[in-house]
């Protein structure tokens, strides 16, 4: 994807993790927009890392609005400090708007929230929890393409959001007036159990996939004879802790700030078959 940039003045938009799910999505409908965008990552031309505050200078020349995303995961106690650090240093060199992408039902998040509101800039805050897209290209891909999810998330309902509305919820924020100083959370239009999941699967793509709840033990005693022990932490993590019900409740994010219904699952589910997702 190309960038549109214009150094003149501060017109650019910042997208860090600009190759990721999230992120590449902002990148490209800036561009479709045909707003000045500087998608960044730790391979870009302009490149960035979270652990280098050398390449966050570069990054921020000409900038006028960013959007935060933090890698691997924005509870990591590192967090904080880098995004306190960042968004002072953003403000200096003239930044207006910052808008972050956070966890839903993540209190570890809640330090660089907090380090983004005190920063000066006009802020927007954007929480998430699970995308429908993990199913589709993500970790949970290549389970559904074996058939079966084996997971320790039980029969905990959860309200996946799509994607693109994600990125478009961030798009108003960084464009848009009316924005600033709002923490929209946002879900899908329903609540769906993993066995709702992937039956929407089975039926849009026609390749049964099937969920297996199995115990956390059970879990990271499977994955890791095939995934690092921090990534078998992680996930093990993030399947006990997030999925325990306390995002088990549908909230009016996406209606709030684009004045529309959020996309459902099974919207979502034809059309990633339809472009071949779940095709070996």
């Amino acid at each position: 994807m190309t960038n549109n940039e214009n150094v003149n003045g501060k017109n650019i938009n910042l997208v860090i993790g600009g190759t990721g799910k999230t992120g590449r999505r902002v990148a490209e409908r800036l561009v479709q927009r045909g707003v000045p965008a500087r998608a960044v990552s730790r391979n870009s031309e302009i490149a960035f890392d979270w652990h280098k505050p050398e390449t966050w200078g570069p990054a921020l020349e000409g900038v006028r609005a960013a959007y935060l995303t933090y890698a691997p995961d924005l509870a990591d106690p590192a967090a904080a400090p880098a995004i306190r650090e960042f968004a002072a240093r953003a403000v200096d060199a003239g930044v207006e708007r910052l808008v972050l992408l956070s966890g839903r039902g993540e209190e570890e998040t809640h330090p660089s929230e907090e380090a983004v509101k005190a920063s000066g800039a006009q802020w927007t805050i954007v929480r998430c929890a699970w995308f429908m897209q993990n199913f589709s290209e993500d970790f949970l891909l290549e389970p559904v393409l074996g058939g079966e999810l084996v997971l320790p998330a039980g029969e905990v309902p959860e309200p996946f959001v799509d994607l693109g509305d994600v990125a478009d919820v961030v798009v108003a924020a960084l464009l848009d007036d009316g924005h600033a100083g709002r923490t929209y959370e946002l879900s899908g239009p329903r609540l769906l159990t993993f066995h709702d999941a992937t039956a929407a699967i089975t039926a849009a793509s026609g390749r049964e996939v099937r969920y297996v709840p199995v115990t956390a033990e059970q879990f990271a005693e499977v994955a890791g004879e095939h995934l690092p022990p921090e990534i078998v932490e992680l996930f093990t993590d993030l399947f006990t802790r997030i999925l325990d019900g306390r995002n088990a409740f549908l909230v009016d994010g996406v209606q709030e700030a684009l004045g529309r219904a959020p996309r459902d699952f099974s919207d979502f589910a034809r059309e990633a078959a339809a472009e071949g997702a779940w095709k070996q």
